[in-house]
């Protein structure tokens, strides 16, 4: 066989992936791009299109196997070509009631306000760490090291304000005079902000799954636990370098209806956020 014939049959064969939620064989369009650096031409992410915009719950209802809770098998996904819409409400009609995004009663400003209380009280019980024993080593600088989220070690030099700032704000330990060390990988201290807020959003209350900067970065905020909230994707873009005060004064969005369950009489549900 050719050189020519050979790659043929190679990238016939990389042109459909099964998806890791939904189990499915998919075109490669479907999937997202490996970037790093030792990822190859056909090299693409786990979840396919339709998969990535599901909520953690509906994912692993997904990828349950047959006669868990989650048994999809009646109702199975709709093919590619329908649309990734399409896709994803057959997915929510097959999945039973308990294994779907959780729904939530229409938030109130009252409720707002509960949730950021809650928060603001989990952050202020972060005490700030003592720094007194930072010293600069002969280079005037401080030893920060840490992990990838694959468990790779990594080190880097940093100066000794942030150094301090780190600590302070529970987002690394002094292992000795001269060297910290980050407590969290990328990837755990995501799960971790999540958690703690109870995938619900700082600012309008629905449901959240990125992560935000009460202080923006832009004006010296840093990613630590004390400075970073859960927050929705539209609140975070519509934020962006603004203050906490200046963003709620100026409106914040409202969540997206497809969080709310319905309800005959609203007031019965008034102030209850449920997360």
């Amino acid at each position: 066989m050719t050189e020519p014939q050979q790659n043929k049959d190679e990238t016939s064969k990389a042109l459909i992936k099964k998806c890791t939620y939904c189990q499915e064989m998919k075109p490669l369009t479907d999937f997202q791009r490996r970037t790093g650096r030792r990822a190859g031409p056909y090299s693409r992410r786990g979840p396919c299109r339709s998969c990535r915009g599901l909520a953690p719950q509906e994912r692993a209802a997904t990828s349950a196997p047959y006669g868990e809770e989650a048994n999809l098998s009646a109702a199975p996904v709709t093919q590619h070509s329908l649309g990734a819409n399409t896709a994803v409400h057959s997915l929510e009609a097959s999945l039973p009631m308990e294994a779907q995004r959780p729904r939530r009663k229409p938030v109130t400003d009252k409720a707002r306000e509960r949730h950021r209380q809650r928060v603001r009280h989990l952050l202020s019980r972060l005490k700030p760490a003592d720094t007194r024993a930072l010293r600069l080593n002969r280079n005037g600088m401080i030893r920060l090291r840490g992990k990838t989220d694959q468990g790779r070690r990594w080190h880097q030099e940093i100066e000794l304000d942030l150094a301090m700032t780190l600590v302070r704000e529970r987002m690394a330990v002094i292992v000795n005079p001269y060297t910290v060390r980050r407590l969290y990988s990328n990837k755990e201290f995501r799960q971790y902000v999540l958690k703690r807020d109870r995938y619900t959003c700082f600012f309008c209350g629905g449901y959240g799954d990125t992560i935000d900067h009460l202080l923006p970065r832009a004006k010296g905020g840093h990613t630590t636990p004390v400075n970073c909230v859960c927050a929705c994707n539209e609140c975070n873009q519509v934020k962006a370098a603004r203050d906490v005060e200046e963003f709620i004064e100026s409106g914040v969005p409202q969540p997206s209806p497809d969080d709310f369950e319905p309800s005959d009489n609203p007031d019965a549900s008034e102030g209850t956020l449920r997360t």
